[in-house]
């Protein structure tokens, strides 16, 4: 029988082997974290650019929404303008017929011997100007607006006299009131 007696040094080879399974397993794990690490950072830019994406879709979309919510605004005030239009045009139509009676009124109070220059409105008085033959004539147009039913309160504020003939300029005012309504009511 014969002996065989290995005289290499197997076990520096053996550990040259390992050495070499070391490395290569080593380059393999880096070739691997490295693909895993580009996958991973693919992955994170490809989810960067999409959200890049809606952002810039949310503000185009939020553009398009500010210019409709600006033409909403514009509508919404011309309406009310013309809503104000048509309120100011209501009352006018309303007030349509009352300052045909009152014009009556003042005609039909208007005693001989007088006459206006001039009838000024500010909100519910009138201020009459105007020139009378004497003063009983004044005294008498006073009276007259009193008992109308359209006016009331009447003052008289100054009587000028206009030369030897007897002739007086008047300013009086006088206060407009609707027959029938609840100020009358009331007294």
């Amino acid at each position: 029988m014969t002996t065989t007696i290995n005289l290499r040094p197997w076990r520096e080879e053996r550990r040259k082997q390992r050495q070499q399974e070391f490395f290569a397993l080593l380059i393999f794990a880096a070739a691997l974290g490295a693909a895993i690490f580009w996958f991973w950072q693919q992955s994170v830019q490809a989810g960067i650019t999409d959200q890049r994406e809606r952002n810039r879709f949310v503000q185009q979309e939020i553009s398009v929404l500010e210019e409709k919510i600006s033409e909403i605004d514009e509508l919404e005030q011309r309406r009310e303008e013309l809503i104000e239009r048509m309120e100011v045009i209501q009352s006018l139509q309303g007030n349509r017929p009352t300052i045909v009676y009152i014009f009556d009124q003042l005609v039909r109070t208007l005693p001989d011997g007088v006459y206006y220059t001039e009838v000024t409105r500010s909100r519910d008085s009138f201020t009459i100007l105007g020139v009378a033959e004497s003063n009983a004539h004044i005294s008498r147009l006073m009276r007259n607006l009193e008992r109308s039913d359209w006016f009331k309160d009447p003052n008289l504020g100054s009587v000028t006299a206009l030369g030897r003939n007897g002739a007086n300029r008047f300013a009086l005012t006088v206060k407009e009131t609707m027959p029938g309504s609840d100020e009358e009511d009331e007294q």
